[in-house]
């Protein structure tokens, strides 16, 4: 058995409290863990902020992050290391610097849970910059805030868009003070949000991995008494609801450390403040949760040290989205309705029954469900696929046509140079074949299934065949007339026949 030593570092910006107890614990600790066949040893390091090349190995398996949500350097090293070196940290940086309370909120309405009413509002004044002033005059909109408080009803809370812990939060209870307190917002983008009036419960859920623990909570305390120390103020059903949210949550974010505010009114828990990937873990406003906290860093941090845990580089969110059983964890939330599987269009517009077959499948302009196929390979790698796919398909043109009308007729690959068409010129352009259909003729089938305003399905399939993603139709032969084509196609290109 090998002696092996797993490393965590520790990202810190101004904690001064758990990151103490955690080493020391650990030195106590001193583990031994056997894992397949090898005996794991831990060390802890504090991550220093200084030049970096962004070809050096990174020493650390896994990072607890404290800093990256406000200081961009380390972040850049987070993610360097994450990409080039497998370190696996907590929480995913990309999702931290995409993903502000704003974002959570649309998320969390779209998987069903009632959030209360909340809209986005204009910042107050902005930096000076160029493009300012002729922006704004041509479309920014006068609102008045009060119509706003009207519609969602007062008392409100207004509110930074991306949080910080609860920095210029506001309770508004009229018109005078909604435009009192827009105007001191200055330059920050402000939500205004409905409050949920007549709660009995504020509970903060704390997420660590798969780990939770329900705090109720008192907002009007000072600060190192909102979190109480009150035990089975909820029942068991209830807690496992919070529980069942917080990890939904912090698995759709890609999180691992979160904490989710919810208020309970009528029996119904109405999530407000759940991005949180920062959250507050000094013993001076925990206290009694406070070994909570630090054993929960201790326990997750080993784990993924030990089991060289793998980090999601990238969220795919579209299945939880979709996924029913996540919209339904509260009661009467809404359920994503029920779409039968379509087949999926690969052309941008169909005609006649492919039209009507698109609009059934694809129904609305927006917040229709994203079907794995309308999401396209690189543009560069596209085209040299549909390349080769022309290519070979004027080659098949230029040997099994043969037998069928003289050589100086057929299209083949080394005319293609000559008509002045490139394979991407040639997909792009619907005009061109049209054009070519003029100077043509009909191939025995213009008002077929597939055609219906005239244009042959041979002739059809030539626009659409490589969108298609399969090989085109021969030409017929009333197409394939190389003066005609050169006459019809170079003008629609904006070039000169030679």
């Amino acid at each position: 058995m090998a002696e092996v030593t797993r490393r965590i570092g520790l990202s810190l910006g101004a904690d001064v409290c758990w990151p103490l107890c955690f080493e020391h614990i650990m030195r106590r600790l001193d583990l031994r863990i056997p894992y397949q066949g090898d005996t794991l040893r831990f060390e802890v390091e504090r991550v220093t902020i200084e030049p970096y090349d962004l070809m050096q190995p990174c020493n650390y398996d896994v990072v607890v992050d404290r800093l990256t949500h406000w200081y961009h350097t380390s972040r850049e090293w987070i993610k360097k290391s994450i990409v080039m070196n497998d370190l696996y940290v907590f929480n995913n940086p990309w999702s931290i610097q995409a993903n502000e309370k704003h974002t959570s909120y649309c998320a969390m309405l779209k998987l069903g849970m009632p959030v209360p009413a909340t809209w986005m509002i204009p910042p107050k004044s902005y930096e000076p910059l160029p493009d300012l002033k002729p922006t704004l005059a041509q479309y920014a909109k006068l609102f008045d805030i009060a119509k706003i408080g009207d519609k969602i009803g007062w008392p409100m809370f207004m509110k930074p868009y991306d949080g910080g812990g609860w920095r210029a939060v506001t309770q508004i209870k009229d018109p005078a003070a909604a435009w009192k307190a827009y105007e001191e917002s200055g330059k920050a983008v402000m939500h205004v949000q409905a409050a949920v009036k007549g709660y009995d419960r504020f509970v903060r859920c704390i997420g660590f991995g798969p780990q939770t623990h329900c705090v109720l909570y008192d907002p009007e305390a000072p600060l190192h008494d909102r979190y109480t120390m009150a035990k089975d103020f909820i029942p068991a059903a209830e807690a496992e609801h919070l529980r069942k949210v917080t990890l939904t949550i912090n698995a759709f974010f890609g999180w691992e450390f979160n904490s989710c505010e919810s208020l309970r009114k009528d029996g119904v828990w109405h999530p407000i403040d759940f991005a949180n990937p920062c959250p507050d873990s000094q013993v001076t406003s925990l206290h009694y949760h406070f070994p909570w906290m630090v054993s929960a860093y201790l326990k997750w941090s080993i784990f993924c040290a030990a089991t060289k845990r793998k980090m999601r580089k990238n969220l795919d969110r579209r299945g939880a989205l979709r996924d029913r059983a996540v919209r339904g964890l509260l009661r009467g939330a809404p359920r994503a309705p029920r779409r039968r599987r379509a087949r999926v269009l690969r052309h941008d517009r169909g005609e006649g029954r492919r039209e009507e077959e698109g609009r059934r499948a694809l129904p609305g302009a927006r917040g229709g469900e994203v079907h794995r196929d309308l999401l396209g390979p690189h543009p560069a790698v596209e085209e040299d696929r549909r390349g080769r796919e022309l290519a070979a398909s004027a080659d098949a043109l230029g040997t099994k046509e043969t037998a069928r009308a003289p050589s100086s007729t057929r299209v083949r690959p080394a005319l293609l140079s000559s008509l002045c068409l490139s394979p991407s010129a040639l997909r792009t352009s619907s005009r061109a074949v049209d054009a070519a259909r003029v100077h043509g003729g009909s191939c025995g089938r213009s008002r077929g299934r597939r055609g219906r305003r005239g244009l042959c399905r041979r002739g059809r399939d030539l626009r659409l065949g490589l969108a298609h993603r399969r090989r085109p139709r021969a030409l017929p032969d009333d197409l394939l007339d190389v003066e005609q084509l050169r006459q019809a196609i170079c003008p629609a290109l904006g070039c000169k026949p030679r």
